[in-house]
């Protein structure tokens, strides 16, 4: 869907708005859920604006509205998942083109990659972007896209997305980032130069952790153009109720952020202080190495925090023993969630690439909630002690 953002209302108030405006029949506040395959057309060769729902919805339509708007762009394209959002952007390319990638990306982004879109002549290269020069020097006359994540996953690595821009830019190549992390109330990806933004609105955009979704959020017309055929042509769209509920979830994600970004700062302060952990990576800290950086491009850190304990025995006692951060895949949503990533969401990373990248047996990734903050630092207390 397309729109052009009106940047003079608050985050606050384009988070409940955006997009979406009171049905038109009924006077609904909320946008209906339009449960329905097909569309009936007044005559032959005649409709009404949609035809068929793998291209056209109107809840769907309502969500990638209010996501253009958060992130300040003019296309949102909503997605059944993070995964084939950007699986959608690689299909924009064609046999022989080259993708730089950042090496600590998400598991599953980095399977995709190398099991399957490899297979289809997609050449890619993984560096470390928090070293423009690596992006630079990994250029190629047939690069066609940058992709990195900012915070990534797990590390809380950052990049310098204004640098990587230019970069791209300067090789006829866009540039997407994976905002999943800082989420739009945090981090404009685009405000900074960057052409794609990626979600997983599995995560703090719904928030609820009752949803798989995904979304992209850009500004070039053509481009978009042709990733909607992309979407158009392989199918990859969410239900009419994921949608509804992303969108109900996008509705607070103002309020959320707030407490996810307080309770982590504070949960990762603990975690630093504790005579039992080895290291902690939260880019709020003033001992991240590249803290300053996350003063100059976010506005907060989120509630994903990641803690070295030394090794995997300890690690495994860590997330077993804590009883309201509970032992899950996934993050970004209201409740606590805790776990080892080099035995969950990285365990299709070979094991050499996990370690390169600092990934071990004993880091244990934390999704911090915003539940009471007494409540979750007292939990991981009696973890670590036991």
């Amino acid at each position: 869907m397309s729109q052009k953002p009106d940047r003079s209302f608050s985050f606050a108030t384009r988070a409940i708005h955006a997009g979406q405006e009171p049905d038109p029949t009924t006077g609904a506040i909320m946008p209906p859920i339009y449960q329905t395959s097909t569309y009936r057309q007044p005559e032959l060769g005649r409709h009404l604006g949609y035809e068929y729902a793998r291209v056209q919805n109107p809840t769907r339509e309502a969500l990638e509205g209010n996501l253009a708007g958060l992130e300040g762009g003019r296309h949102g394209i909503a997605f059944a998942s993070g995964l084939s959002a950007i699986e959608a952007v690689i299909k924009t390319l064609d046999a022989g083109d080259h993708v730089v990638s950042e090496e600590n990306t998400y598991g599953g982004t980095n399977r995709m990659f190398t099991r399957v879109l490899a297979r289809l002549g997609i050449q890619f290269t993984f560096v470390d972007s928090r070293d423009p020069d690596q992006v630079r020097d990994a250029m190629r006359p047939e690069t066609r896209l940058v992709h990195v994540e900012t915070p990534t996953n797990p590390m809380m690595r950052l990049c310098d997305l204004e640098a990587l821009a230019e970069i791209a830019h300067e090789g006829d190549a866009h540039l997407m980032v994976d905002n999943t992390f800082s989420t739009p109330f945090n981090q404009r990806p685009l405000e900074l130069g960057a052409d794609i933004v990626v979600h997983s609105t599995t995560k703090y955009l719904n928030g609820h952790s009752d949803v798989i979704g995904g979304a992209l959020v850009l500004d070039d017309d053509d481009l978009a153009e042709e990733i909607l055929f992309v979407r158009k042509s392989t199918g990859a769209v969410p239900g009419p109720m994921d949608a509804w509920l992303v969108l109900r979830g996008t509705k607070t994600l103002h309020l959320r952020m707030q407490a996810h970004n307080a309770n982590g700062l504070a949960v990762a302060r603990f975690l630093e202080g504790h005579e039992r952990t080895k290291a902690v990576h939260y880019p709020g800290l003033p001992s991240h190495p590249q803290h300053e950086l996350a003063m100059r491009q976010m506005s907060g850190f989120t509630g994903m925090v990641s803690v070295e304990l030394g090794d995997g025995d300890r690690a495994r006692r860590f997330v077993e023993g804590t009883r309201l951060f509970a032992l899950a895949e996934s993050l970004g949503g209201v409740e606590s969630l805790i776990g080892v990533p080099a035995l969950m969401t990285h365990a299709s990373v070979p094991p050499d690439r996990r370690a390169a990248m600092g990934v071990t047996d004993g880091l244990v990734r934390l999704s911090v909630g915003i539940e009471g903050i007494d409540d979750l630092l007292a939990d991981l207390e009696a973890a670590l002690e036991a």
